[in-house]
């Protein structure tokens, strides 16, 4: 269709308009103006609130927790350029054996945009830590040992069990975090207008068992831990893991990749100790030292 000249520029006039209501309706859609918020809460999964199969082993163990602890603390909702829009005060000592998602941080009004710098540390217990799971008697034991995780648990093979009751106080970042939101992996969180981002600080049981600390295809094993029972009392220690040369395990590759120190079994579990915190599920996190 052909135009005079002052359809024309009426014509143009109507695009324009037309080309800027959708620009503005797409960032409506999009959450890029107005304010809202973001949810965390933390899970264990079945692995901890229930136990850890045999069938998920590679040598017919099956472990299952009493207690799962942990101190999470400093929650922070940054942009790509790392300044902060927001970020949790104080810690918070979980037992993740007590069943379901438990809360951790609610930030709200945040500028509605991507936030594309997520983090969170597990770190040592302090005395003003709040309790979510866990009981005064928990944060006694974490206070004494000055403990960011510990864990106890029976694992299982026939009529033989192993008992654990393993502390560690290293203290670990979970860096730019990213994972599937609405079926597309997202780095950090996105902020609607109007909207809560939910995300789930996901807590991974099943790594302190893996037999390597960096491979994809690393297997779920417990037959080395229970050979490191030395005195044959039950209890696997951590000072008896430490008596395993890694060079010394026929089981599996045990292999460490780019870390450092790192040569017997129970320098091995303290490492995997760092490995538990994920995002959104499966969603991964770049570990690093606060």
């Amino acid at each position: 269709m052909r135009y005079s000249e002052g359809q024309g520029a009426a014509a143009r006039a109507l695009a324009v308009a037309a080309l800027a209501a959708g620009a503005l309706a797409g960032c409506g859609d999009d959450g890029a103006s107005g304010t809202g918020s973001v949810a965390f809460s933390t899970w264990g999964e079945g692995y901890i609130e229930q136990e850890i199969p045999a069938a998920d082993l590679a040598d017919g163990w099956s472990i299952q927790y009493q207690k799962f602890l942990f101190v999470l603390r400093n929650v922070t909702v940054a942009d790509r350029e790392g300044d902060v829009g927001a970020r949790m005060q104080g810690s918070i000592l979980f037992d993740h054996t007590k069943a379901g998602a438990k809360p951790v941080v609610t930030f709200d009004d945040l500028e509605a945009r991507p936030w594309e710098r997520v983090s969170y540390e597990i770190g040592p217990v302090d005395a003003d830590t709040a309790l979510e799971g866990a009981t005064e008697e928990d944060r006694a034991l974490m206070l004494e040992a000055g403990a960011s995780v510990h864990v106890e648990a029976t694992a299982r093979n026939g009529d033989v069990e192993k008992r654990l009751d393993w502390t560690f106080s290293l203290a670990t970042r979970y860096a730019d975090c990213k994972g599937e939101r609405a079926g597309k992996e997202t780095d950090g969180v996105l902020v609607t207008n109007g909207g809560t981002d939910t995300v789930e600080l996901t807590i991974h049981g099943d790594h302190f068992f893996y037999d390597d600390l960096q491979s994809a295809t690393a297997a779920r094993r417990f037959a080395p831990i229970a050979a490191a029972d030395a005195d044959d009392d039950g209890a696997v220690t951590l000072e008896e893991l430490a008596a395993v040369r890694l060079v010394a395990i026929e089981e599996g590759t045990y292999g460490t990749g780019s870390a450092g120190n790192v040569d017997d079994l129970g320098a091995f579990v303290a490492a995997l100790s760092r490995t538990i915190g994920h995002f959104r599920g499966e969603g991964e996190c770049v570990s690093v030292d606060p």
